[in-house]
C-alpha cells in the first residue's frame, strides 16, 4: 500500500527556522534507511506558507489567496510517499523517524486510494 506522510508545520517552519546541522543529519541518515529498505518513493521539504497560494472553488469561479495561510497546525512542512506493507509497517517506521521540529511536532499518515477501492 502507499501512504503519504505528512510533516505537519509548525511555528518555527512557518517562520522558515532551517533545521539544526545535527537534525539534518539524522534526517539524511533516516531517509537513506528507508531507501535502503526499498519504502521511499519521493520526499521533500516544503517552504512556508508565505510563498504559497490558495485556489477556491465555487462553480465555475476561482479565487487566489495569497499566504501566508493562518492555522499553522493544519499546514504542511514536508512529506514523504511511501510504499509499506501495512498501516502498521509505516506507524513502525514513523517510529524510528527522529522529531522533525525543534519542538513538540505532528506527523500524519495518510493511505492513497487504490484502484479497488474506486470500484
Amino acid at each position: 500500500m502507499k501512504v503519504m506522510v505528512l510533516v505537519k508545520a509548525t511555528a518555527e517552519s512557518e517562520a522558515g527556522v532551517m533545521p539544526t546541522r545535527e537534525l539534518w543529519a539524522a534526517m539524511g541518515q533516516f531517509n537513506e534507511s528507508l531507501v535502503k529498505a526499498g519504502i521511499l518513493l519521493a520526499g521533500e521539504g516544503l517552504k512556508p506558507s508565505r510563498y504559497g497560494k490558495r485556489m477556491r472553488f465555487s462553480g465555475k469561479s476561482r479565487t487566489v489567496t495569497d499566504g501566508p495561510f493562518a492555522e499553522t497546525k493544519e499546514l504542511v512542512a514536508g512529506f514523504w510517499l511511501w510504499q509499506v506493507r501495512s498501516m502498521e509497517e509505516a506507524l513502525e517506521w514513523v517510529r524510528r523517524c527522529p522529531n522533525p521540529m525543534p519542538g513538540d511536532s505532528d506527523i500524519e499518515i495518510r493511505p492513497l486510494f487504490e484502484p479497488g477501492d474506486l470500484s
